[in-house]
């Protein structure tokens, strides 16, 4: 356990567009703070970050991984999320749990658009965050030129907190901008302090007056002493700093590579002094501390002998083993690093926690220990834009399927399935391709099941192009009582998406009130295959006579009656296979 905290234990979130480097940065950081070798190998496999089967076959992250560690006396939860598009549900609920965010990105403007989409989802949600341009040791571009492209994918100002210094083509170090102190570069090592080189100084110069000028914009005393040409100081620019991003009006810039742990430090002890704490955090999620200990579930596992694993942070209060959530008692508290999981026996407000057994616990729910039912900040699920039709390779294995996929589901929530009536297929839908392909694996990993796919098959509809009148007389004696029903029926066709309607006009009791139902029934009966072999759609039915016998009419014959009604109609009334429309 760590020594006693003067800040409660903070969770910053690792993310930005795919292949930037943020799984390298994840182990930096955890390599900073002395828990993890540095991983340094370009192209090879990490240490802890994108250890499932899934992950090391596609060589990319394919699921949100967490670890927790002690920095300097602090407690930190880092969350490394998948960069794909298709998987940024993953990003999304760690984002609502989330104290900071930094936000990963390669040092090419020509890449700003994929910045976007996470710099605007932090926006929407107002989560703090920083830019870390990764990979820039080796990189011959200017940093003004890439953030002139990156403050177009961003709605908040971006503010540059150092200047790279440079020898020919390759970044040595830095120049901090706000204690004027540069740093040299060293491999495994920590930087060396150096003076600002020549040359560089008016560049910095202009740098940190930029600077300055956008932190002006929020602070009247500060905008006051630059039109006076009066020097803030050094704690009061720190101060508005701090202040700035906490409340998320700018986004600082920093800049170095993860690979070699350059600009590492720099970016932690950005963390360390201005990231908010976990009560900013419940107050942006509307949490009341006053309501006692509330833990936000942001992910759910499933980690095999362990069972299902909930991961929570907890926004206010504290937890103990033997504590009560939402009416079920975890049956162990576990703070995590990667895969591995710790007991421990208390928790406090801030930390990151993986619950056990708690069946009734859904990603998204905020738990509490009187068991109230609320919402925060809950992240619904995006519209599926991908389907594939799934089954089982060997037939006796389709039993195992749907507890399996449900785990699965369980654990990403932007996946769904249903089972289409119309086709008797399974169809499993997600945001792509590669979100689809990757369940599949994940099935065939944990379960053995082994899992054929394909495009679903297209379940076509039919309607009618004109209007008819259809009587049908159905009359059937054979000893006893007979069965007699005649209905009259008109068929008109309704614009498209308008559906199916069925009126009646029945006047003087030709067919009586308690058959009418019968004959909508008939009628509906009738339109799950039409005379194309499809279901039919936008029509309208209506009932205008028909006849009655008093001893043989009943209920099935008048049913009988308006479904032979409609076969003989739908053929008459031009029936015509509608063309499939894919909303894109």
């Amino acid at each position: 356990m760590a020594a006693t905290q003067t800040l409660s234990p903070r969770a910053a979130l690792i993310c930005g567009p795919y292949l930037s480097g943020k799984t390298s940065l994840f182990e930096a950081l955890l390599a900073e703070a002395g828990v993890l070798k540095r991983h340094n190998a370009a192209g090879g496999q990490f240490s802890l970050g994108d250890s499932t089967p899934e992950a090391r076959a596609h060589e990319m992250s394919t699921e949100m991984n967490v670890a927790t560690t002690d920095y300097l006396g602090e407690r930190w939860s880092f969350i490394d999320c998948p960069g794909s598009v298709e998987l940024m549900q993953e990003t999304r609920n760690a984002m609502s749990v989330a104290d900071i965010a930094v936000v990963v990105v390669e040092p090419n403007a020509d890449k700003a658009i994929t910045l976007a989409t996470h710099l605007k989802l932090l926006d929407e949600m107002g989560v703090p965050h920083i830019v870390f341009i990764n990979k820039l040791d080796k990189q011959d571009v200017s940093v003004k030129a890439l953030m002139e492209a990156f403050q177009s994918a961003s709605e908040k100002p971006l503010v540059l907190r150092e200047i790279p210094i440079r020898d020919r083509e390759t970044v040595t170090g830095h120049v901090d901008l706000v204690s004027e102190r540069a740093f040299h570069w060293q491999e495994g090592k920590a930087s060396s302090l150096i003076k600002v080189p020549e040359g560089l100084q008016e560049r910095e110069a202009d740098a940190r007056n930029e600077m300055f000028e956008s932190l002006a914009d929020f602070d009247d005393d500060l905008l006051e002493k630059l039109l006076e040409d009066v020097e803030p100081t050094t704690e009061e620019i720190y101060a508005n700093l701090t202040k700035d991003l906490s409340t998320n009006l700018v986004v600082p810039v920093f800049f170095g590579s993860a690979l070699h742990g350059n600009g590492v430090h720099r970016l932690m002890k950005a963390l360390r002094h201005e990231a908010p704490e976990v009560t900013a955090t419940a107050d942006r999620l509307s949490v009341d501390a006053s309501d006692g200990t509330q833990v936000k579930v942001f992910k759910t596992l499933h980690a095999g002998h362990a069972g299902k694993v909930s991961l929570g942070r907890i926004l206010t209060g504290s937890l103990s083993a033997g504590d009560t959530l939402n009416k079920e008692r975890p049956a162990s508290l576990n703070r995590l690093f990667g895969r591995k999981m710790e007991v421990d026996d208390s928790m406090q407000a801030g930390d990151v926690v993986g619950l056990t057994k708690l069946d009734k616990a859904e990603t998204g729910d905020l738990l509490s220990a009187d068991g109230r039912t609320a919402e925060s900040g809950i992240c619904e699920p995006p519209t599926p834009l991908y389907a594939l039709a799934i089954k089982t390779t060997n037939r006796s294995d389709d039993v195992k399927l749907p507890d399996n996929l449900k785990k699965v589901l369980e654990e990403d929530p932007s996946l769904s399935t249903e089972f289409d009536d119309m086709t008797g297929e399974q169809v499993l839908r997600g945001q792509g391709e590669m979100h689809l392909k990757l369940c599949v694996e994940k099935l065939k990993n944990r379960s053995g099941l082994e899992i054929e796919f394909s495009p679903p098959t297209l379940a076509f509809r039919e309607t009618t192009r004109k209007k008819v009148e259809k009587r049908v007389r159905h009359k059937k004696q054979s000893g006893g009582h007979g069965e007699f029903g005649e209905v009259v029926i008109t068929i008109s066709p309704r614009a498209r998406g308008e559906g199916f309607e069925f009126n009646d006009k029945i006047h003087g009791g030709v067919v009586p009130r308690q058959y009418i139902p019968a004959v909508k029934a008939g009628v509906t009966d009738s339109l799950k295959k039409g005379p194309l072999g499809f279901p039919v759609v936008d029509i309208d039915v209506t009932l205008i006579d028909g006849k009655y016998h008093s001893v043989d009419s009943s209920e099935m014959a008048f049913r009988k009656a308006g479904a032979q009604a409609m076969r003989d109609g739908l053929t008459d009334a031009s029936p015509v296979m509608l063309e499939p429309i894919n909303s894109v």
